[in-house]
């Protein structure tokens, strides 16, 4: 129930209305905007609030929703219930748009399985398309709603003769033209026009006997007159019967279009109603918008929590001086049902109760409302409102007597469903009997356990607050230092009407004040006093309070942080140790084959068993491990294990690197290490067509020719000049060993040729460390001997000259070089070390 009959006007709902209407997009829309009705069921409210909060995230997400062709046709389809009716063709062309937005708004909202729309798609229960009759429309019409030539043949075949009447017509119409401009019978400038759809020629009034036809018109001042010429009177008038023609088939085509309609006119209908309801929920999204509002969940119980409301028709007369509404926070729950507003006058008291009922209406009408998301709301069966003069000269009714006919209805209505907002209660009469009457009033409210606001100045109300449960007294804040209103709601104190302060700053006589306050007595005075210092003091407090709510919500959203944080630091670690697991599978599987490749090779080389059974230890105790990562569930523990294996992969790793530099070490030594000689002698003096070898090497050669301290020698079949002092006299082998001999000659020379095709006489050593400079050292010089090089260089660079000294000190203990020393000044001096043999 919604008392009195003028609710709306007096708490601002009808300017909602109107302005609900100017967002929609037809006449549909508008008319379920003026039966927009107030529902005291939760789910219905929220049914209503959820299409608004789908619609608003639907046109945030979707740019394909159809919004373009909203028309009203209902009176023109109703008008084709009548046989041989037919649309026009714009109602026909605006019928197939409409019936296009149908379907697509039907196809929008239940294309998906898992639609994200639920109370949206709803509408569309029941709703048939037509797009057959849709694409037939389209192709009777162009793109600018005009009949296409082909919609028939006859009306195509029509129009080609009138296009073909039309161009003889002109071509006439422009011969006679010419001759009479020629016979200056007519201005040059002139143009044929058109009136009365017939093609004339306009000419002076004094001249028109000279050109034989009929006169259809004059121009209004008389100075010009429109003459048809004889010769082109027969085309116009077979241009006319051409485009009755026309007009026919056009009916005809419209007619039999009609018939096709006829049959669905319900269901047409129907579907109108989807429409309107679209066009209603948008217009309503587009409102909540412009208000800055929200839709809060509904409860099925009577309550009252709204967090920074505002009326909405408030601000926006406000925000149109430049100003900003103050919001309001408005708590009516089972614990505090009354609430008792006072304050000083224009302190807000009126906008706080208008604000309370136009909110609960609007939201109860399927209305977003603005307020904050922290807000909760219920339903109430009564909204019944007593505010402003309702005297009335016919009735005999005194303001007073209008608020005892108000108070008489409410008393018999009001229950735990009600909603009750009385504004100024008890005001109208003798100020004591008024309050004695308004608490009576209110006890009977408070007895039937219902709802309300209610604003006064009457000291008694305040103090009826104090001694009920369930009833709390409001204070609209008052700046006492620069005695102006703060539009600010307080509750849990009584406000203070600050009418000696208000009096004072207005300029009344000092003297009149102090009388006032005399009547009124000083305890008066004295608690209305500590009253204010009361809500001052709770102001500040309240100010305090608000501060640290603010400070814990930051504190709050800083921990949220944190633990969001914390989560994906988490997750992170868990995919890596994933990974490491994965990495840890892939590395057994890799250690197994080429620890079983190693087995298989020391197999064949018949290395020892213990060997063997070690690899094979090492291989299980490593699978033992990497198993156990998928059974432990101690995090830590896991990562200890990887640390290790992956430690064991590099030691691994490590060792191969050695075994490597070993075995090339190895295979140097062998193709280098001196074999079995029957005789060696000091080679005292080398002679041509002697047998010798170079010292430290097994590779013997014959001595073709020497000259000076130079000898050239063969080796196989690769000739090199190599120092004398180099060489020594080689004896023969025993006949039984010439085959391993011959094997070894055969693969010194293939060593020989690659070193010799691949040798380059400079070494680099800059950046290497000491031991690997000096392996790389070590292979140099024996390559640089083997192929028989006079000098090389090394490139060790300067610096703290470590690597220089290791270097020379290797170069001093071999016994192949015969003098070392820095390269010169120009070319590099003491970073470079030249080597001779």
């Amino acid at each position: 129930m919604i008392y009195p009959s003028n609710f709306e006007e007096k708490t601002g709902f009808a300017d909602i209305r109107a302005w609900l209407r100017k967002h929609c997009l037809c006449q549909l829309g508008k008319e379920m905007v003026d039966v927009m009705a107030f529902s005291a069921k939760a789910d219905d409210v929220n049914n209503r609030l959820n299409q608004i909060r789908e619609f608003r995230r639907l046109m945030e997400t979707a740019d394909d929703f159809p919004m373009q062709y909203f028309f009203d046709l209902r009176e023109a389809i109703a008008r084709l219930r009548l046989e041989g009716t037919h649309l026009e063709c714009d109602e026909l062309f605006a019928l197939g748009r409409t019936l296009d937005t149908v379907k697509g708004i039907v196809t929008f909202l239940t294309r998906d399985e898992e639609n994200p729309y639920p109370s949206l798609r709803r509408l569309t229960t029941g709703v048939v398309t037509f797009p057959a009759l849709s694409a037939r429309i389209a192709g009777i019409f162009d793109e600018h709603g005009n009949m296409r030539d082909d919609a028939s043949a006859q009306l195509a075949d029509i129009r080609r003769q009138i296009a073909q009447a039309e161009g003889s017509v002109s071509r006439i119409l422009n011969g006679i033209l010419r001759r009479a401009q020629q016979d200056g019978l007519v201005e040059k400038d002139v143009a044929p026009t058109l009136r009365d759809g017939r093609l004339v020629i306009p000419v002076a009034p004094a001249l028109k006997r000279k050109i034989r036809g009929i006169v259809h018109d004059e121009s209004a001042t008389g100075k010009t007159v429109f003459i048809e010429p004889a010769e082109v009177v027969e085309a116009n008038n077979r241009i006319r019967e051409l485009e009755g023609e026309e007009r026919q088939e056009i009916v005809r085509i419209l007619t039999e279009m009609g018939k096709e309609i006829r049959p669905r006119i319900q269901d047409i209908l129907f579907s109108f109603r989807l429409l309107a309801s679209v066009d209603f929920i948008q217009a309503k999204s587009a409102l909540a918008r412009e208000m800055e509002a929200i839709e809060p969940e509904v409860e099925q119980r009577p309550m009252i929590d709204f967090i920074h409301a505002v009326h909405p028709l408030l601000r926006k007369a406000l925000e149109k001086q430049g100003k900003k509404a103050v919001p309001l926070d408005i708590m009516l729950t089972e614990d505090k049902r009354l609430l008792i507003i006072s304050g000083p006058n224009a302190g807000g008291k009126s906008v706080c109760l208008k604000t309370t009922g136009l909110l609960q209406y609007m939201l109860q009408c399927g209305l977003s409302i603005p307020v904050s998301e922290r807000s909760h709301a219920g339903v109430f069966r009564n909204i019944m409102i007593d505010i402003g003069d309702e005297q009335s000269i016919e009735n005999d009714l005194s303001t007073y007597s209008s608020h005892l006919l108000n108070m008489k209805q409410m008393m018999r209505q009001a229950d735990g469903d009600t909603l009750l907002l009385i504004d100024e209660f008890g005001t109208g009469t003798e100020p004591q009997i008024g309050g004695a009457i308004a608490e009576a009033v209110l006890k009977q409210f408070w007895q039937k356990k219902a709802f309300g606001v209610f604003t006064t100045h009457y000291q008694n109300l305040k103090h009826f607050a104090d001694d009920h449960e369930g009833v709390v007294n409001g204070a609209m804040l008052y700046d006492r230092k620069e005695m102006q209103a703060l539009f600010q709601l307080e509750i849990g104190r009584p406000g203070s009407s600050f009418a000696i302060e208000i009096a004072r700053k207005t300029g009344i006589p000092e003297e009149v004040i102090r009388d006032a306050s005399a009547i009124v007595g000083s305890d008066y005075i004295q608690s209305d006093k500590y009253l204010q210092d009361i809500v001052r003091d709770k102001r500040y407090w309240e100010g305090k309070r608000q501060t640290i709510h603010q400070r814990e919500k930051d504190i709050e959203k800083a921990i949220a942080r944190y633990d969001e944080g914390l989560t994906d630091i988490n997750q992170q670690r868990k995919q890596i140790l994933k990974k490491a697991k994965e990495e840890a599978e892939a590395l057994l599987k890799e250690a197994n084959k080429r620890i079983e490749n190693t087995i298989r090779e020391i197999r064949e080389q018949q290395a020892e068993k213990e060997s063997t059974k070690r690899l094979r230890e090492d291989l299980e105790e490593f699978s033992q491990e990497v198993s156990a990562i998928d059974r432990q569930k101690n995090d830590e523990w896991i990562e200890k294990k990887m640390q290790q294996i992956l430690a064991r992969r590099q030691r691994k790793e490590e060792r191969k690197q050695q075994a490597r530099i070993r075995k090339e070490k190895e295979t140097q030594a062998a193709v280098l290490a001196p074999v079995r000689q029957e005789s060696e002698t000091p080679a005292a003096e080398i002679h041509a067509g002697d047998t010798v070898r170079i010292k430290g090497t097994t590779s013997t050669g014959k001595v073709e020719s020497v000259k000076g301290h130079n000898a050239v020698v063969i080796f196989g079949d690769v000739r090199s000049r190599v120092k004398t002092e180099q060489l020594t006299l080689a004896t023969a082998k025993k006949k039984e060993e010439k085959p391993a001999a011959y094997r070894i000659s055969k693969t010194t020379r293939e060593t020989i040729d690659e070193h010799q095709k691949n040798f380059h006489h400079e070494l680099d050593l800059r950046g290497m460390r000491g031991d690997e400079a000096l392996l790389a050292v070590q292979h140099f010089i024996d390559d640089a001997i083997l192929v028989g090089m006079s000098q090389v260089r090394i490139l060790h660079g300067k610096g703290d000259g470590i690597l220089r000294q290791l270097v020379r000190q290797y170069l001093a203990s071999e016994p192949n070089v015969r003098h070392f020393a820095d390269e010169r000044i120009q070319l590099g001096g003491s970073g470079i070390t030249v080597v001779e043999f």
